[in-house]
């Protein structure tokens, strides 16, 4: 089963992290679509591009079942997203409630990958992604640094 609290734990890190990291030279895409489309692009080279859509239409179809705002949301056939962009409210880093939809998506999109990779496989692939974003104090208590 899904760790809930530490796949929603990473996911809320990654978007924070990336809201603060956001380029201000083009238009602001949804964070949680950002977020999204890092995964998208590595594990696409990872694992093919069927595999990582497998892998989405999979997290979608668990997080449309929290999220009533994800079920116009469709993952394409190279595992791109439609439909993210309307569903999510513009990015608020300061409001809780803003791209919850995508928060929820991105929580069972990491959960899967801590079921099917392992937890230091996927620390590993995030800190490749995000190499400045702060994951040790998670791990800390665990004795370990991401």
């Amino acid at each position: 089963m899904i760790d809930a609290p530490k796949s929603r734990d990473l996911a809320c890190r990654l978007l924070a992290w990336e809201a603060d990291a956001g380029e201000t030279s083009e238009p602001m895409k949804p964070v949680a679509l950002r977020v999204y489309e890092k995964l998208r692009r590595r594990l696409s080279a990872l694992a093919g591009v069927a595999g990582f859509q497998s892998l989405a239409l999979r997290a979608l179809s668990q997080a449309k079942l929290e999220a009533s705002g994800l079920l116009a949301v469709e993952v394409a056939p190279d595992g791109s997203l439609h439909g993210l962009g309307e569903a999510e409210p513009p990015v608020d880093v300061h409001n809780d409630s803003a791209g919850e939809e995508g928060a929820v998506l991105i929580t069972r999109l990491l959960g899967l990958l801590l079921i099917f990779l392992g937890e230091a496989l996927t620390l590993n692939l995030i800190s490749d992604l995000w190499p400045d974003a702060t994951l040790d104090d998670r791990n800390s208590r665990h004795g370990r640094k991401a």
